[in-house]
């Protein structure tokens, strides 16, 4: 039996097994997937039965404007309970469960029409609780306007009372006069008898007598009593001329004092029943304002006990309303008053007590409501306990099965999966032995069980073939390696020939340029030392003349030393063109590093590119803050010179002159970046990827050779340890932009971090 058939007797027992157990396991699966879903609905059922109850606890607690918006909530609620209902005969396994369902259906709709019914007696409490406090208003209204009555009757009563004690002050000032003038008309009539001749009346005793004659005038005039006032002045007058006189006035006070005092007595007897007047009619007052005091507090009360719809509490506010009306009816206030106040305490009453009928109603229908709230929640706690003993159950069921399916499968396939394991495992180690001892020695041997029909025998002849195949190859890759050493030793060879000879023809150039900028200046200097000569000559001759004049000596000696300073200044720049080229020169042929400023190293630079820049009218500018760098010099002047060429050679047009920009930059701590870029008519995008092959060129025939870009590119990456990119567009310009470390130690710090990341 070949080994993919065996394979497939393996995989496919435990395969068969699976696929009995997944049928089973998922008819099992939906029914307890039924069964949970049946218990969710019946739970959200149950909750959205305990939300209906609690919205009817609002509605019976809120007040009544409220109480509409509550009931809709309610009748929606309960809606929705029956449709979950309604949704959980799709979930029913048995006819118990139907039962419980058809059960909480009829609780649900004997729910609902109490709920109509507590609603529409709600409705009608409301009513007459509204009248009821329409009637205490009322009561409190007119119990206010009998105390305002009152209180007018007071007023007028606290003012007829002030008069009455005016008067009675008044009186009692007149009987104090009287009583005065008496006892002064007794003294002056003593006084007269016992003067010789009875003479008239003199000093002290008249003088008291007119002093109290003229008090009792006084008091007498105030209550507009003028003739008497008159009658006691004359009385008063005639003591001083009669002795008989004093007993007139004697008589005439007492005659007047039992005047005046039955009169206070008459004035005491009013005070005193205005007194009596005014303590009852404070008293009315009193009872009044305790009326409409009582009203409010009995209406709060009765209020608070319709709202705790305690019905001992209500009945005991119709006894105290009962009382309250006794004591309106025994008020001493008007009768019309009156009678409309018992009305009001009697309408308030009489609807208090159908009040009462209507809230022992609502407590029978909340109680009865509650009973059917509870069974409906026990059926659907019952339902949900139901569905979810039925999904526990089938859960059971699946993990017997998955555990007895699971124990055989694996029984089964373990005693397979040896027996076809051992038939494929022993042929295996002895091709394994074989190919080890092949590996060891591929021409030591062959391979054994070639003869064998199956996959194994399948295995060990294309190992055979291999074996031999590898054998063949492997002698073919030495040859073939050994070549391609050689030719890597001639290409370096090559590449290492072709930069030196860039080397050479950049310090052609070099000294081309060297030749070019030292003339000029030593041509001036030569020219002057000329002109010098010849000024000297004449000057000569005119000394040995004797014809040398002051005049003359002067313009010697200016023309001297004229030619002397334009001889120091072209010979100092020539120095100075030697000294830069000498440095450049060394730099380009030297491969060491050394420190120095990147600026002013620059700058020698580009005045030894000035010659090829000035050929074609191009013009180079340079932006270098003062940097010290640690690099290699010649590489770096390399790849500037070989940029810069490219910008003459390739970048602008013939007879158009352009511009090179070199911008010098610490991109960050120890990284330069130099851009060399030119406003030439820039490369064409398909030559852009092939801009560092190796004598790649597009002006082979001005004499490019291809390998500038390719060894500025090896040069930044080789020696300098940086990197370089280029950017150009067609028509502007080219721009290529190096970075390289600042020292050698910045240069290993990122390729340390690369080889360890």
């Amino acid at each position: 039996m070949r080994v993919g058939r065996k394979i497939l007797l393996v995989g496919g027992v435990p395969i068969l097994i699976a696929a009995a157990i997944a049928a089973a396991g998922w008819l099992l699966l939906a029914q307890e997937e039924r069964a949970r879903g049946g218990a969710v609905l019946a739970g959200q059922v149950d909750r959205v039965l305990a939300l209906a109850r609690m919205v009817r606890d609002d509605y019976v607690g809120a007040r009544s404007s409220e109480r509409a918006a509550h009931a809709e909530r309610f009748l929606a609620l309960t809606a929705e309970a029956g449709t979950g209902l309604d949704g959980l005969k799709a979930y029913v396994r048995t006819a118990d469960q139907t039962a419980r369902i058809e059960s909480a259906q009829g609780a649900l709709a004997r729910y609902v029409v109490r709920m109509r019914d507590f609603v529409r007696v709600t409705r009608e409490n409301d009513a007459l609780v509204s009248e009821m406090t329409t009637r205490a208003g009322r009561l409190v209204e007119l119990a206010d306007r009998a105390r305002l009555r009152q209180q007018a009757s007071n007023a007028d009563l606290v003012l007829s009372l002030t008069e009455k004690v005016r008067r009675l002050s008044a009186t009692r000032e007149v009987i104090a006069g009287i009583n005065g003038v008496r006892a002064g008309a007794v003294e002056a009539g003593a006084a007269q008898a016992a003067e010789p001749g009875g003479a008239a009346t003199g000093p002290p005793a008249g003088q008291r007598l007119r002093e109290a004659a003229r008090t009792l005038a006084q008091a007498l005039q105030a209550q507009g009593r003028g003739r008497e006032a008159d009658e006691l002045a004359a009385l008063a007058e005639g003591l001083t001329r009669d002795r008989s006189a004093a007993r007139g006035l004697v008589d005439w006070s007492e005659r007047l004092l039992k005047i005046d005092s039955s009169g206070q007595r008459t004035l005491h007897e009013e005070v005193a029943q205005l007194l009596t007047y005014a303590v009852e009619a404070n008293e009315t007052e009193q009872a009044t304002q305790n009326i409409a005091v009582t009203t409010l507090r009995l209406g709060q009360r009765t209020a608070d006990a319709l709202g705790r719809r305690d019905v001992p509490a209500v009945r005991a506010m119709l006894g105290e309303g009962e009382r309250l009306s006794a004591r309106t009816e025994a008020l001493p206030i008007s009768p019309l008053i009156q009678a409309e106040m018992v009305d009001a305490v009697e309408g308030w009453r009489k609807r208090l007590t159908t009040t009462v009928g209507g809230l022992e109603r609502q407590n029978e229908m909340l109680a009865e409501m509650d009973r059917l709230a509870a069974a409906m929640s026990a059926s659907a706690q019952s339902l949900n306990d139901a569905f979810i003993g039925d999904a526990e159950s089938f859960g059971a069921s699946i993990r017997r099965i998955l555990l007895a399916g699971a124990t055989a499968g694996l029984l089964i396939g373990t005693l397979v999966a040896l027996a076809v394991a051992r038939s494929i495992t022993t042929p295996l180690r002895a091709l394994q032995g074989d190919m080890i001892a092949l590996a060891a020695n591929p021409a030591g041997g062959q391979v054994s069980g070639l003869s064998r029909g199956d996959e194994l025998g399948d295995i060990a002849r294309a190992t055979h073939v291999f074996v031999t195949e590898i054998a063949r190859r492997e002698q073919a890759l030495r040859r073939a390696k050994d070549q391609a050493d050689a030719a890597l030793v001639d290409l370096r060879q090559a590449q290492s020939d072709l930069i030196q000879a860039e080397k050479l023809a950049s310090l052609g150039q070099l000294v081309a340029g060297v030749a070019h900028e030292i003339n000029t200046p030593l041509g001036l200097a030569l020219t002057t030392a000329t002109v010098v000569r010849d000024e000297t000559r004449v000057f000569d001759e005119a000394l040995a003349a004797g014809q040398l004049s002051r005049s003359r000596l002067t313009h010697y000696v200016g023309r001297v030393r004229e030619g002397a300073l334009l001889l120091c200044t072209n010979l100092a720049r020539a120095a100075d063109l030697v000294h830069g080229f000498k440095q450049v020169a060394v730099d380009r042929v030297s491969d060491e590093q050394r420190r120095f400023p990147l600026d002013a190293w620059l700058d020698e630079l580009l005045a030894s590119l000035m010659p090829l820049l000035r050929q074609g009218g191009h013009a180079v500018s340079r932006t270098c803050p003062p940097l010290t760098v640690e690099t290699n010099p010649g590489a770096l002047a390399q790849v500037v010179t070989n940029c810069v060429t490219n910008a003459v050679v390739h970048g602008f047009a013939a007879g158009r002159p352009g511009h090179i920009a070199v911008t010098v930059a610490e991109l960050r701590p120890g990284t330069i970046r130099l851009e060399i870029a030119d406003d030439g008519r820039g490369i064409p995008p398909e030559n852009l990827d092939r801009i560092y092959d190796p004598f790649f060129t597009t002006a082979r025939s001005r004499g490019s050779t291809g390998l500038g870009m390719h060894i500025v590119h090896n040069l930044v990456t080789a020696k300098l340890g940086g990197r370089i990119t280029l950017e150009s567009r067609p028509g502007e310009g080219t721009r290529v932009r190096i970075e390289f470390p600042a020292s050698p130690a910045e240069g290993e710090r990122p390729a340390l971090a690369k080889a360890l990341g």
